[in-house]
């Protein structure tokens, strides 16, 4: 179904606030995407609150919808006996404390995802009886390591679970909570028979999230199975779009497009015909150099709202290493950098959303905008 979405609404008057932006950066308006901000940009929970507590664990969740999140944002895999699940990737040794059970270490193997090679323990081949007796442990111990206090302590949740999470969270706290789930592999599930969009929707069904009013995204790397839950649901979908790369679906297809095709003008205007928006790596919006010094911003912003698309971007983390070297502090990879000019430059371009590592970093940046 096509997806008719209104006039995207942004300030009527520009930002009181002055936002310094790098020289490279403040370009004339005819050469960037928006001139103005978005009227509330969302704050979305990176794998809930991962700067702070192991991702994608209920305490990450919870830790990151106390901070002022609006949504927060699930990765969805599936276990052997079809169960959607918590998981960055469907390979578990770097999250989880799979490699220190000897009852699982047979299940050790190599298998092809998306065309490339990995070794290691799958959700597929883990019923979730069995999943339930790993802990979460940090994926980033060497850049979070007051995270590693909490390895071990959290399990694997199901979406049912965060949900239900959400639900408990949101009475306690009076507000609705959004949930922004993303479909990991799709292509990879379906072919191993454990296709994600059913179960996907069912779940949602069930918990009474499947109108358009519901505060519920669901985002893919791929376009089939997004065009695919467009026929299904009537939840809002949005495209990601990475720097680099191409869709594996359109890789499967033959279809030539990459993602920053798929960021042109006319390509936008068919992600438009089965999605309501795009997840766009924040480098597309606003690129660096090969030392890592910020450029022109690009006009995609501009481009998907003409095309009456939302723009979300991704990954906004407060450590130099993730920065652009404009608002790097010291020399230290880990330390803390300028996370807060990152977010007035993305503000003031029109950004209608960021996924943050450090939720309440970008709360409070939103909130010193008045936005």
């Amino acid at each position: 179904m096509r997806r008719i979405l209104p006039a995207l609404g942004v300030a009527g008057v520009l930002l009181a606030t002055v936002i310094a932006v790098p020289a490279a950066a403040a370009q004339d308006d005819t050469s960037r995407g928006a001139s103005r901000p978005s009227a509330h940009p969302i704050v979305i929970g990176h794998r809930g609150a991962s700067g702070y507590r192991p991702e994608h664990t209920l305490e990450s969740y919870r830790l990151a919808i106390r901070m002022g999140a609006d949504y927060i944002e699930p990765d969805l895999v599936s276990t052997r006996d079809g169960v959607l699940v918590a998981r960055h990737e469907n390979e578990i040794s770097g999250t989880t404390d799979v490699a220190a059970h000897p009852e699982f270490a047979a299940r050790k193997t190599t298998k092809t995802i998306d065309g490339t090679p990995v070794t290691g323990w799958f959700t597929e081949d883990l019923t979730l009886a069995e999943l339930k007796t790993l802990r979460a442990k940090e994926r980033l111990p060497q850049v979070r390591p007051t995270n590693t206090t909490f390895d071990g302590k959290f399990e694997v949740p199901t979406f049912q679970e965060v949900l239900d999470l959400v639900r408990a969270e949101g009475r306690r706290l009076d507000r609705t909570i959004g949930v922004y789930p993303e479909t990991k592999h799709p292509s990879y599930f379906q072919s191993i028979g454990l296709a994600l969009e059913e179960p996907l929707v069912r779940v949602l069904r069930q918990n009474r999230l499947t109108g358009r009013k519901d505060k519920v995204f669901i985002q893919s790397f791929e376009t089939a199975n997004l065009r695919k839950l467009d026929r299904m649901t009537d939840n809002r979908l949005i495209q990601l779009l990475d720097a680099s790369g191409r869709p594996y679906d359109l890789v499967v297809a033959n279809d030539p497009r990459t993602y920053q095709d798929l960021a042109k003008p006319e390509n936008l205007k068919w992600i438009h015909t089965y999605a309501d928006g795009i997840g766009v790596n924040k480098n597309l919006i606003v690129p660096r150099d090969a030392a890592g010094k910020l450029l022109a911003p690009t006009s995609v912003i501009r481009d998907a709202h003409r095309n009456q698309l939302l723009v979300h971007s991704w990954t906004f983390r407060a450590e130099n290493q993730f920065l652009p070297l404009d608002f790097r502090l010291g020399a230290d990879p880990n330390a803390r950098g300028d996370i807060t000019s990152e977010y007035e430059l993305f503000y003031g371009l029109g950004l209608d959303g960021v996924f943050a590592d450090h939720p309440d970093t970008a709360v409070a940046a939103r909130a010193g905008l008045g936005l």
